[in-house]
């Protein structure tokens, strides 16, 4: 079946469409874009430059998708979005492409749900199954795992990392990286526990729970040695527990950053 596309929708020449795509009114669909099977945009839809979007996901009004990064450094290098399969991307969102100076992609993973003026910057990489509730921003080169939760109106830094089956509390300033099953919140965001709402509806058991219990409390709660000390020591007692290994790792990984703390007493 053919693309469905209102008379008010201005598709240029070279665009490439999928089967069943539906295009409402006036929507923007630039040459070198590409819509898979089944991507439906609502209306008033901007898909910009080099963007490239997968099968099964729906864009809503007054979106906008691949316009030029809001960076200065960018000199207007071909650079690329590309968004997985089965997403949702609420009114107002804004995704931009990659920089010269961060790899020239952002990448969007799939099954994903971008609330309303949510923002990804140029050169983020997010993972599988993500939500970012309204306003909830990202600036660019950040980095979020699988399964990660954004509150709404939380706004994360320049090249932060956060790890999959983290929680970010609403309106918190994000400036640390954040650990793998990690609960932040704060005005000027803290660790504030483990996410275990999310590890229960992820369907980890009971025991999966307790072990990373004792290991954040054995690496952040611990008050002898420093951090890489306290890591090696939860890594030496939890080597055969796969999910504790996923917060060590994600620590020693990236040794030139700070990851986020408890909250100072």
């Amino acid at each position: 079946m053919t693309a469905n596309i209102h008379p008010t929708a201005a598709i240029e020449d070279g665009a490439e469409l999928g089967a069943n795509v539906k295009i409402g009114p006036y929507c923007v669909v630039s040459a070198n874009a590409k819509l898979g099977d089944g991507v439906e945009l609502k209306s008033h839809v901007v898909v910009a430059g080099y963007t490239t979007i997968d099968a099964g996901t729906v864009v809503f009004p007054f979106a906008s998708l691949g316009h030029a990064p809001q960076d200065l450094k960018y000199a207007g290098e071909k650079s690329e979005l590309i968004i997985g399969r089965n997403n949702i991307i609420r009114e107002h969102v804004t995704m931009n492409p990659g920089t010269g100076g961060g790899g020239l992609k952002t990448v969007i993973g799939s099954n994903c749900l971008f609330m309303t003026a949510s923002h990804v910057a140029h050169d983020c990489i997010i993972g599988n199954n993500v939500i970012m509730a309204n306003n909830a921003t990202l600036a660019g080169h950040v980095h979020v795992g699988d399964y990660c939760v954004l509150g709404g109106l939380s706004a994360v830094h320049q090249f932060v990392r956060i790890g999959a089956h983290a929680m970010i509390g609403g309106m918190s300033g994000v400036e640390n990286d954040v650990i793998p099953f990690g609960l932040v919140k704060g005005e000027r965001a803290h660790l504030a526990g483990l996410n275990y709402v999310g590890l229960e509806r992820r369907g980890f058991s009971k025991e999966q729970i307790r072990a990373l219990l004792k290991a954040f409390k054995a690496i952040f709660e611990a008050r002898d040695g420093t951090l890489a000390e306290r890591t090696a020591k939860a890594a030496d007692l939890f080597a055969n527990d796969e999910s504790v290994m996923r917060i060590v790792e994600f620590i020693r990984e990236r040794e030139d950053r700070s990851v986020m703390q408890g909250k100072a007493s």
